[in-house]
């Protein structure tokens, strides 16, 4: 039975924390605030989405959780120190599937991060690389370029490139969304079912209400630009084959009132 249910802030415990972050970006004409105080905290093995509107900051604080950007207010902390810089501790999976160096093949592509980290040799980085393609189902496919991968494919190499590196969160920044609608469920599919064996702890954005059901065990609601938190929810026993049904259409229509109904600020 699925269940959509309040949570309670927790920060005992948390493996990643925001803390009352506010991000800003500039533009030539003024400064722009893209998340106003925006708080909560992520465990181990959370499968946390960060869901909300184009324009209401989700990529913006990927970035910064990321270390990528500083937040102007509040603090982020992983392991209880802040993150001031990116480590390989936060692996980020990108949008475009395209990432992949043409020339490297896809253990090449996926050993690439391990040797220019100094992480592992090179013949414990092949070793590695097999081990994660084959999680992702692409072991046959270890000499051959990313031209001859089909889009799905290549994320999946990006896939299996952030998870060799083995870190503390993965950071996925709508990672379906150039996919046509039949790759994107698969890849939905083959997401949870890769989480399931390896339990990584995955930080996931995306503004398809129905997408964040599926992959999140935890979502966090942001509202229209700036963004700030509206809600954030449990969202357990939803899967693919549930989409049509009641329970499902109900809990996402009620995320969608909470999204963009007028709340006091």
């Amino acid at each position: 039975m699925a269940a959509l249910a309040p949570v309670a802030n927790a920060g005992d415990g948390a493996l990643l924390q925001v803390d009352g972050v506010s991000l800003e970006y500039r533009t030539p004409e003024r400064v722009v605030r893209a998340t106003h105080r925006v708080s909560f905290d992520l465990h181990e093995a959370d499968r946390f989405v960060l869901l909300g509107p184009s324009g209401c900051g989700k990529s913006t604080l990927l970035k910064a959780i990321g270390g990528f950007i500083a937040p102007v207010e509040g603090e982020i902390r992983l392991d209880g120190r802040a993150v001031v810089a990116p480590g390989p501790d936060r692996i980020v999976v990108f949008q475009e599937f395209d990432q992949l160096p043409p020339w490297k093949t896809v253990r090449q592509n996926v050993m690439f991060p391990l040797l220019a980290s100094r992480t592992l040799g090179r013949k414990e980085a092949a070793e590695r690389a097999m081990h994660y393609l084959g999680k992702v189902g692409l072991a046959p496919f270890a000499d051959v370029h990313p031209h001859q991968l089909s889009g799905g494919m290549k994320q999946r190499v990006a896939i299996a490139r952030a998870l060799a590196m083995q870190p503390r969160v993965l950071l996925m920044d709508e990672p379906f969304a150039a996919l046509d609608a039949l790759t994107r469920r698969k890849m939905q599919e083959e997401l949870l079912a890769l989480w399931d064996e390896v339990r990584f702890t995955l930080l996931f954005v995306t503004h398809s209400i129905e997408e964040a059901l599926v992959v999140g065990n935890r979502i966090a609601l942001l509202s229209p630009h700036p963004g700030r938190m509206r809600a954030e929810i449990n969202s357990h026993g939803f899967t693919l084959e549930s989409q049509g049904g009641t329970e499902f259409q109900a809990a996402a229509q009620r995320i969608h009132r909470l999204l963009f109904d007028e709340v006091p600020q």
